[in-house]
């Protein structure tokens, strides 16, 4: 991902959550040094993620799928990748948060291996309320 993405990105995030990141997340994601990447098929952008990787541990911040890309795998490729890129990189676990009512993304992850460790409360924005984080981890083998 590079800043010439940002719009096709924040395009895609909008579309997919009624909560999104907005722009200058992205933007301060890519100048911090995270690892961001866009999911390219076809010529076009199916889908992105974004993870911290520091000090043997990995942080997935946001792994999304456009709508026409959704059910076809993408998820779990691009979810793979980082995990292989987590583990070149030293990182021993990855964390993630989920919403709840995120099912789909919820047994993406649990298909991958990950266990639910915690919640963090009130973590995410829904509407006028708040919606709890399910925190996951996944130790990651070398």
């Amino acid at each position: 991902m590079s800043a010439s993405d940002l719009d096709a990105v924040v395009a895609i995030e909008e579309a997919i959550y009624p909560h999104p990141w907005t722009r200058g997340n992205f933007g301060d994601s890519l100048a911090a040094g995270y690892e961001c990447w866009v999911v390219e098929c076809g010529g076009d952008m199916a889908g992105y993620c974004v993870a911290m990787i520091a000090a043997g541990e990995a942080h997935l911040l946001n792994l999304s799928v456009a709508g026409p890309w959704q059910r076809r795998g993408i998820g779990r490729e691009a979810l793979d990748f980082v995990l292989d890129t987590a583990r070149r990189a030293g990182a021993e676990r990855i964390f993630l948060e989920v919403r709840p009512s995120n099912d789909a993304a919820r047994a993406l992850y649990v298909a991958a291996g990950f266990t639910e460790i915690g919640a963090r409360r009130g973590y995410y924005p829904a509407g006028a309320d708040r919606e709890d984080a399910i925190v996951l981890q996944l130790e990651l083998q070398r």
